[in-house]
């Protein structure tokens, strides 16, 4: 039975478009059609992979960049000036730049409530970001969805084919790589993504390790972050939040 997960924090096909705006720095305005495409299905092949419910508008976006690209190889009408014709980005462009706006104005509210927030005695515990900042001053950035798949894609590139085989079954699982994260944890105050990753023997358990930090993202466990954009991926505890007994971890199979 297929395992399917639904994040809390759901992020659309324009965020992803501007993760990959923002991760090859391009500009906004100029937008390789071609380049984006592809990497744009990279990332939709991944995210079927894993069962995630969130392909279906991802996929109508798909559509878009396709019907974009195929304009784009026409040939130019003859019957039409240069100052005449419209760039087939122009549309999307124009929904990217709203987007953003949008996204930029909701982050400034969300910046002027956390401000607010401080200004009345709360008691969170800290201790799961404590430990690992090593200057007070230094900012962290929760990994997005996109941050994610990004590291697994570029764990299984990684992963070397294998030229011979031994039929044996292999025996991982969701629950298991939950409560292997878990206790990584338990020794160690951060892990790093790719690390988790490279202990892996195979692209199944990657992909089980995958679905299991999503499957402890959503139940709150753990929390994911990077000190830059794009950088590597450190998980920690959640101690903010109160762990549910062993017992309660869901039972899914890889």
């Amino acid at each position: 039975m297929p395992y399917k997960i639904q994040l809390e924090k759901f992020e659309g096909p324009l965020d992803l478009l501007l993760y990959l705006i923002k991760k090859d720095d391009i500009d906004i305005c100029d937008i390789p059609i071609a380049t984006i495409t592809d990497q744009y299905m990279g990332y939709i092949t991944t995210m079927q992979l894993l069962n995630l419910e969130v392909v279906g508008d991802f996929l109508v976006m798909a559509a878009t960049l396709m019907q974009i690209k195929s304009k784009m190889l026409l040939p130019a009408d003859p019957l039409t000036g240069p100052e005449e014709a419209e760039d087939p980005r122009s549309e999307l462009v124009r929904r990217l730049q709203e987007y953003q706006q949008f996204k930029q104005i909701a982050e400034n509210l969300k910046e002027k409530e956390a401000f607010r927030q401080t200004l009345f005695t709360r008691l969170v515990d800290q201790e799961a970001l404590d430990e690992i900042k090593e200057d007070s001053k230094e900012v962290f950035i929760e990994a997005s969805l996109f941050d994610l798949i990004n590291a697994l894609n570029t764990a299984l590139i990684k992963v070397p084919e294998k030229q011979t085989y031994q039929v044996h079954e292999d025996q991982f699982t969701i629950e298991g790589q939950t409560h292997a994260i878990l206790h990584s944890l338990v020794g160690s105050p951060k892990i790093f993504m790719a690390e988790l990753f490279s202990k892996a023997s195979c692209k199944i358990e990657i992909i089980c390790t995958f679905v299991a930090i999503l499957e402890l993202i959503r139940l709150k466990e753990i929390l994911a972050f990077q000190r830059r954009a794009f950088d590597d991926i450190e998980i920690v505890r959640n101690f903010s939040h109160e762990a549910a007994p062993s017992g309660d971890l869901p039972n899914h199979q890889g």
